[in-house]
């Protein structure tokens, strides 16, 4: 798409508490659903390189499931160690039922 968004699931793909890997523009996603609101981060914890797809949903904080650094999936900040340094977040959008992310914009 001409504004920088990629199609990468359907909205119901995700339900609502979970998450899922998908790839975009060459990039591994975490996709999450937190109350309806979808939300997409790299798939990789900066502590160890951990699969964050892999882990579990609190809120608005995934757990990596190698070692329980907490990340907000709604801007990537770290909020509990062992990470120290946060995830890179990607703006996402719902457009008749599919969700859109956009890889190319900096936050």
């Amino acid at each position: 798409m001409s504004d920088g968004f990629i199609a990468v699931a359907r909205v119901s793909d995700i339900p609502v508490g979970e998450v899922r890997v998908v790839e975009a523009a060459g990039k591994r996603l975490a996709v999450c659903n937190v109350e309806g609101q979808i939300y997409a981060i790299d798939d990789t914890c900066t502590h160890d390189d951990g699969p964050l797809g892999n882990g579990t949903l609190d809120g608005w904080a995934i757990i990596c499931p190698r070692h329980g650094a907490r990340f907000d999936v709604r801007d990537g900040r770290v909020l509990q160690m062992p990470a120290a340094y946060p995830v890179r977040s990607y703006p996402a959008r719902i457009v008749n039922g599919e969700i859109q992310v956009s890889i190319g914009s900096e936050d």
